[in-house]
């Protein structure tokens, strides 16, 4: 597959199509987490979603890390420069392990306090501390097992990740439960064992895909040398990396700022929202494909210099993504009410979530304009735009219009759930203009 050569629309699938499976069963992952808490009571599944916003941010740094690993592997290889590939993919692992080693030490002491800003108490509090403490101290196993994939997205190749998700998805299936309940010479861990289980499968899919990387043609052979921190390449996955990352971290205090938001009306809307975003995440699966395929492609379509190429994979993303959640948003809104009732049969819960997804049908599309522009600026090794919007979209913006809607016109949780809409939209069509605007002063004579 030559992604500076190939037709565009048939790189896009061969791209996009293994992605987008695999996310689906990372998501349905997250929803058997979800209903296995569920078991235990709407309090785990309101722990869960209160656990989510510290997840994120570990997710969001390995996340960011490996979105900048692939740009710069991904520019080497256009340029023709396999040897720098391989040197950036090496400090990739060396940087994902000093970051993880830091993230474990400040969340273990600072997610007390935020899961008692955000109301957690006794009870509650504890089975927060419990999923969360877990969590943590698998840090490096979940930021390395992102790093490790960039080596592979930098060459067209998600396939391997897809089985990685898939299998992810089907031990969840055995050791949720397993490590939940209890048996053949393992304790009950309740709430504890769906995040053990989490570590274990992570550790699982870095061994495959590490194996995968050593069999593709990035790979050189270990050079332990080149493990040790190199200043000047740690400086280029921090300039490229960074932005990605505190722009997902973002998203992460966005989630902070409207859980709070909805924890002052009661905690079925927490655990509404909750739920109601992992339905959301279903609905925008097939955009995680196109999302990977604007960055790879652009990457080594920027290091080839064929920027004409880079403005056809943004528009026919765009199209694609568009088409596809315009559908997805109909369906969303007919069947919002069972697939709530799915997950619980809480009806305060379904009647709060199914009015958050009605609205989030009209704003799916927002979603597909503004990550796949964020995406094609990470490819052409402009990642700084990401921090701003990121600031705007998930922080800045929800203060103001979530206090104006929710408070002061009084409309509560509606309140929330239309400022989400307004702050999304408002972001997707400035992220639009800019990216169209930079890709014209690139080409520009």
């Amino acid at each position: 597959m030559d992604l500076v050569a190939d037709p565009i629309p048939q790189l896009i699938r061969k791209i996009a199509i293994p992605a987008s499976i695999g996310f689906f069963f990372n998501t349905m992952y997250n929803v058997v987490d979800t209903y296995f808490a569920g078991l235990i009571s709407t309090e785990a599944q309101a722990a869960l979603s209160l656990s989510f916003p510290i997840f994120f941010i570990l997710i969001a740094v390995g996340t960011g890390v490996s979105q900048g690993a692939t740009a710069l592997i991904s520019n080497a290889l256009g340029q023709d420069d396999p040897d720098k590939a391989f040197h950036y993919f090496l400090q990739a692992i060396s940087f994902g392990t000093l970051l993880a080693i830091a993230l474990t030490v400040v969340g273990l002491l600072i997610t007390p306090t935020l899961f008692q800003l955000l109301g957690a108490t006794d009870q509650y509090l504890g089975l927060c501390a419990a999923y969360m403490n877990t969590i943590l101290l698998g840090t490096v196993f979940i930021l390395l097992q992102s790093i490790i994939n960039a080596a592979l997205n930098a060459q067209g190749n998600t396939t391997t990740f897809r089985n990685v998700l898939i299998i992810g998805f089907l031990l969840n299936l055995i050791l949720d439960p397993w490590f939940m309940f209890g048996g053949f010479g393992l304790p009950p861990m309740g709430i504890r064992g769906l995040a053990l289980a989490t570590v274990v499968i992570q550790m699982v899919g870095g061994a495959y895909l590490i194996v995968a990387v050593t069999r593709s043609k990035l790979w050189q052979g270990m050079i332990w040398r080149e493990l040790i921190p190199k200043r000047r390449l740690f400086a280029d996955l921090a300039h490229q990396g960074f932005p990605a990352s505190i722009n997902m971290v973002t998203v992460a205090l966005g989630i902070f700022v409207i859980t709070w938001f909805i924890s002052r009306f009661s905690t079925a809307g927490v655990a509404a929202y909750g739920i109601a975003t992992r339905v959301e995440q279903i609905i925008l699966l097939p955009t995680i494909g196109l999302n990977i395929a604007v960055l790879t492609l652009t990457g080594q379509n920027n290091g080839a210099k064929r920027w004409d190429r880079v403005r056809e994979i943004w528009i026919q993303c765009l199209t694609y993504g568009v088409a596809m959640m315009l559908a997805g948003g109909l369906v969303l809104y007919l069947t919002c009410t069972p697939l709530m009732a799915f997950f619980t049969s809480d009806q305060e819960v379904i009647t709060i979530g199914s009015d958050y997804l009605k609205i989030a049908a009209i704003t799916l599309c927002s979603y597909v304009v503004l990550f796949q522009t964020v995406f094609m600026l990470q490819g052409l090794k402009r990642p700084l735009y990401a921090i701003w919007i990121g600031l705007y979209r998930q922080i800045v913006a929800p203060c103001l219009v979530f206090y104006l809607l929710a408070f002061v016109l009084e409309w509560r949780l509606f309140g929330i759930w239309w400022g989400i809409f307004l702050v999304t939209w408002s972001a997707a069509i400035v992220t639009w203009i800019y990216g169209r605007w930079t890709l014209n002063r690139i080409t520009a004579p």
